[in-house]
């Protein structure tokens, strides 16, 4: 089925002159190389048309990967609109986009809104941008792949599979980065954009070891309140990145950030986890995405202690019902 997916979704990019690509808002690693990796790829091997990478919404850490388009709203009419790794339409990093004559979808979260005239998901995909290094590799004849985009897909592989860790990686996913590496991807420099790091975030990661908590059965949790934030000078991303540095601890299998955004009047939430899936419990608070990694809202302290206690009863009953899970 999946075949015939991709093979209709590259009839619809030969089929229209002018393609718009967008992501979603509060890009990471993954949208970013997905899009401009998918951009670059299609510029290259269709030189005539007219391909634009459009979204409202950008990453500071992600500013060595360069600009993006401006285009007027007379440009959607005619325009195919590509969408990579956007679980829902309101997180459409593109205000446009309801213009445009077709939308594809490409997508690895559950599927929870069917928003395109085509949808390719695939859930079980550790990336975006595997889903874009597969299509790319499928049509090589049709699509040329160069040291550029490969670098960029590879960059969102790397980046949301926690360099190849987290739940979703498979063989697949390893021969699909081979193939990216053969294309001369120069990962020295884009480990150094992406990993080395300021001062500054080495003291951020000394603040979170000093002010996580444990629950009783192990769940890790930090409050990133207004103050932190300020202190260190953060965006929401990089504020929510912190869940990361909890992954290490031993015994510990559920990890929570809390970002407060009184601008909006709720707190943000990061979720990750170990052996046992959390989404549901993110689902249950206004939120979702993967198995083990999603995001949620929750809109009080008192509702934010709910979550911490439902999330340390999923973990106990787990552990109860588990043996060697470390």
């Amino acid at each position: 089925m999946n075949e015939a997916i991709k093979e209709t979704i590259i009839e619809k990019i030969e089929s229209y002159q002018t393609i718009v690509v967008s992501r979603h808002i509060r890009p990471d690693g993954d949208a970013v190389g997905s899009t401009k990796g998918l951009v670059k790829v299609l510029r290259d091997s269709y030189p005539e048309k007219d391909i634009y990478l459009v979204n409202e919404d950008y990453s500071d850490y992600l500013a060595f990967c360069g600009g993006e388009d401006v285009l007027p709203e007379a440009a959607y009419e005619n325009a195919l609109l590509i969408v990579i790794d956007t679980g829902t339409r309101k997180r459409i990093s593109n205000s446009k986009y309801a213009l445009a004559k077709e939308i594809v979808k490409i997508d690895h979260h559950i599927e929870a809104d069917p928003y395109g005239n085509v949808n390719w998901v695939e859930d079980f995909r550790s990336s975006a941008c595997e889903m874009i290094a597969d299509f790319c590799l499928s049509f090589r004849g049709r699509l040329k792949l160069s040291q550029e985009a490969a670098t960029y897909i590879y960059m969102g592989m790397v980046t949301d599979s926690g360099r190849f860790r987290f739940e979703g990686v498979t063989g697949d996913t390893l021969r699909l980065a081979g193939a990216l590496l053969d294309c001369g991807v120069d990962y020295e420099t884009l480990f150094a954009n992406l990993y080395s790091e300021e001062a500054d975030a080495l003291r951020l990661k000394s603040y979170v070891y000093d002010h996580f908590h444990l629950t009783e059965h192990g769940v890790a949790y930090i409050y990133m309140d207004e103050a932190a934030i300020e202190r260190f000078g953060l965006t929401f991303e990089e504020a929510s990145s912190v869940v990361s540095e909890l992954s290490e601890i031993r015994g510990s299998l559920i990890w929570v950030a809390f970002i407060d955004n009184a601008a909006a009047g709720n707190i943000r939430v990061r979720l990750r986890s170990r052996f046992l899936g959390i989404n549901d419990l993110a689902i249950k608070y206004h939120g979702g995405g993967h198995n083990m990694a999603a995001g949620a809202t929750v809109f009080s302290r008192e509702e934010m202690q709910s979550l911490i206690e439902e999330a340390d009863a999923l973990l106990g009953e787990y552990k109860a019902t588990h043996e060697g899970w470390l």
